[in-house]
C-alpha cells in the first residue's frame, strides 16, 4: 500500500531569523492593504516535487553548495530516483521512491523545501506567490509542476482519475467493494490496471484499433492482449521500491492543508503493494471495446427514468451477471453498447499543470498544452526554465528522438535543465544533453520487458520505411523500423538482449542493407556481426 512519510515543514517556512548558514533572505515587510510579505529570496527556486523537480534541485544543490536551493512542491511527499543504472549509451533504469522532504533535506542541507502550492507567478517582479500566502524571490526560476489527468467528467463521483498516491488509494479503497468497472483510455496507466486487476470484471473501452496505440503496433498488442486474455503468470519481475508510513492523524491534517493541489505523478510501478482485488474470486476478466470512446454517462436513477438497457458482461460463463443487475452508473459507449458498473476509471492522459503560471505572464505554449522550451530548457520568459511533463520541446529533435511524457525524460529533463541553470548563471557554453540523441525507454507491461527504442512506431518517417519482424508466442516480440537500409527505430518485448545492440545500429546509422533478414536471425548471434 501506498503511505505518505511525515513531512517536517522546513524551518524558512515560519519566516524564522536569518542564520549564518542560511542564503535564504528575508525580504520586506507588508503594509496595511499591500501584497504579502517577501518571505524568502533565493538563487534558484523549483517548482514542482515530482522526478524532474527532485532531479533538477539535486544537481543545483550539488553545484552550488554554498546556495540555499527552494524547492516548492504541493505535495507532502517528494519522489527521488534511486538504483538509478545507466544500461547502455541511452538507456537507463531506476526506481521511484517517495519519500519524506527531510530525507531530501538531509542528503542535501542547501536544499529547503516548502510545502505549498503556487498560487501565482510574477515574472516582472521576479517572485511566486503560493497557496499560504508568502512570496518567494527568485533569480532563476525551473517549473517543474507535471501534468494533470484528462478526466472524461469533471465533479462526477462514479469517475475516478488516476494520477498521484491519494488517487491511487481511493481507486484501491474503491475496487475492493466493486464487481465491475470500466476502464476508459489506452496509455501506460490503463495497461497496468487492465493486468492487475484481480476479482473484478473489466470493460475496457478504447478509441483505436489496438491496446498500447501509444508504445506499440499492431503486431505487438496482438502479442500481448493473447497474454492479458490468458491466465496470468504468478511470478513476477521485482519491485525495489521502498514505503513507509504515519499516523492517520497526520496524513488527513496533511490532506487538509493540501485540498486541491496535485501530487507528483505515480512512480513507474505505482501498482506494486496495492490490492488491487475486487469481490469476486477469479484471477482478471477483460473484456476489450475497441474504436469507441464514452458517449454518456448515466446515474442509476437516470437509467432507470430513461427505461435504457445495458449489456451483460460478454463472454461470461462462470458468473451469470445479466443485464437485469443494477449498477450505481452506466456508460454508453460511441458504438452504442451500453454497460452497467461500480465506477469509472478515466485514463485518458495528462494535460501540462500549467494554469497556476499564466496569469499575467506571456508564456508561448505548444500544441499539447505544454510551455514552449528551447534547447537549452529556457521557457520564452527571461529566467523561467521548464522541465518535465510541463514543457514542450520545441527545439528541431534528433532525427530519432520524440518527446513523450514519461519518467526517464522527466528525470533527463530535470537534470539537464539544472545544467543550463549552471551554465547559465557562470557565463558558460553547454552542449545538448546525448539524452536528447535518441529516445530510449524501458519499461514493463503485462509482466514483459519493453523496450523502445527511436522511432520504433515508425513515426513521422510516412511511408518511405520497411519493417522487419520476429516473434515467439509467449515468449518474445522484436520489431525493427528500416528506412533507406538504415535502422531508425525498435520495439523489443521480452528477454531479447538486443537493445545495446540496436542502439549502437540506430545511433551510428550504419547502411545494414547487405545483411538482409539475418539482422533478426534468431541462429545467428547478430552481436558478433558488430563488435
Amino acid at each position: 500500500m501506498f503511505d505518505f512519510g511525515q513531512m517536517h515543514l522546513p524551518e524558512f517556512h515560519f519566516n524564522p531569523p536569518p542564520t549564518k548558514k542560511s542564503k535564504l533572505r528575508k525580504t520586506g515587510m507588508a503594509l496595511a492593504g499591500s501584497s504579502p510579505p517577501i518571505a524568502a529570496a533565493a538563487k534558484f527556486v523549483v517548482v514542482g516535487g515530482g522526478i524532474a523537480g527532485v532531479t533538477c534541485a539535486e544537481q543545483l544543490a550539488i553545484h552550488f553548495p554554498s546556495e540555499d536551493i527552494l524547492l516548492v512542491t504541493a505535495s507532502p511527499v517528494i519522489k527521488a530516483v534511486t538504483n538509478f543504472k545507466q544500461v547502455s549509451k541511452t538507456l537507463e533504469e531506476f526506481d521511484v521512491e517517495e519519500q519524506p522532504s527531510t530525507i531530501l533535506e538531509k542528503r542535501f542541507p542547501n536544499i529547503k523545501v516548502l510545502e505549498s502550492g503556487v498560487k501565482q507567478l510574477k515574472t516582472t517582479e521576479h517572485c511566486i506567490l503560493t497557496e499560504d500566502g508568502n512570496q518567494y524571490k527568485y533569480e532563476k526560476l525551473c517549473l517543474c509542476a507535471g501534468a494533470k489527468p484528462k478526466l472524461i467528467s469533471e465533479g462526477n463521483p462514479y469517475v475516478l482519475g488516476i494520477r498521484d498516491t491519494d488517487s491511487a488509494q481511493e481507486f484501491q479503497k474503491q475496487l475492493a467493494k466493486a464487481k465491475r468497472i470500466t476502464i476508459v483510455g489506452n496509455g501506460g496507466i490503463a495497461l497496468e490496471l487492465v493486468y492487475e486487476i484481480e476479482g473484478c470484471e473489466v470493460i475496457w473501452a478504447i478509441k483505436d484499433k489496438a491496446i498500447g496505440n501509444a508504445f506499440f503496433d499492431a503486431g505487438a498488442a496482438e502479442f500481448l492482449t493473447s497474454e492479458l486474455l490468458s491466465k496470468k503468470s504468478d511470478v513476477k519481475i521485482t519491485c525495489k521500491r521502498t514505503r513507509y508510513t504515519i499516523e492517520e492523524s497526520e496524513k488527513e491534517a496533511s490532506a487538509i492543508a493540501n485540498a486541491g493541489n496535485l501530487g507528483s505523478a505515480l512512480g513507474p510501478d505505482w501498482h506494486e503493494g496495492l490490492n488491487l482485488k475486487g469481490t469476486k474470486e477469479f484471477s482478471h476478466k477483460v473484456h476489450i471495446e475497441t474504436m469507441c470512446e464514452i458517449k454518456k454517462i448515466y446515474h442509476l436513477e437516470e437509467f432507470k427514468q430513461l427505461k435504457k438497457t445495458s449489456l451483460p458482461f460478454p463472454k461470461d460463463c462462470q458468473d451469470k451477471s445479466t443485464d437485469k443487475d443494477t449498477w450505481p452508473v452506466y456508460v454508453e459507449l460511441t458504438n452504442e453498447k451500453i454497460y452497467g458498473c461500480d465506477f469509472i476509471v478515466s485514463a485518458t492522459g495528462v494535460i501540462p499543470n500549467i494554469k497556476p503560471f499564466l496569469d499575467g505572464n506571456n508564456f508561448m505554449l505548444g500544441e499539447d498544452g505544454g510551455l514552449k522550451v528551447d534547447d537549452h530548457m529556457h521557457t520564452s520568459l527571461p529566467n523561467i526554465y521548464a522541465a518535465g511533463d510541463i514543457c514542450t520541446a520545441s527545439w528541431q529533435p534528433s532525427p530519432v528522438w520524440q518527446q513523450m511524457r514519461l519518467w526517464t525524460q522527466a528525470r533527463q529533463m530535470g537534470n539537464y535543465a539544472a545544467k543550463c541553470m549552471i551554465a547559465d548563471t557562470l557565463g558558460d557554453s553547454i552542449d545538448m544533453d546525448f539524452s536528447f540523441e535518441l529516445f530510449a525507454h524501458v519499461t514493463k507491461f503485462f509482466n514483459y520487458k519493453v523496450v523502445l527504442l527511436g522511432k520504433y512506431n515508425a513515426q513521422g518517417l510516412g511511408l518511405d520505411h520497411e519493417l522487419m519482424l520476429r516473434c515467439t508466442k509467449g515468449q518474445e516480440y522484436v520489431k525493427v523500423v528500416m528506412q533507406n537500409g538504415r535502422m531508425m527505430g525498435a520495439i523489443l518485448i521480452g528477454e531479447t538482449d538486443l537493445e545495446e545492440t540496436f542502439e549502437n545500429l540506430i545511433l551510428n546509422q550504419m547502411n545494414l542493407s547487405a545483411y538482409g533478414e539475418d539482422l533478426l536471425d534468431p541462429n545467428i548471434d547478430i552481436e558478433d556481426y558488430f563488435d
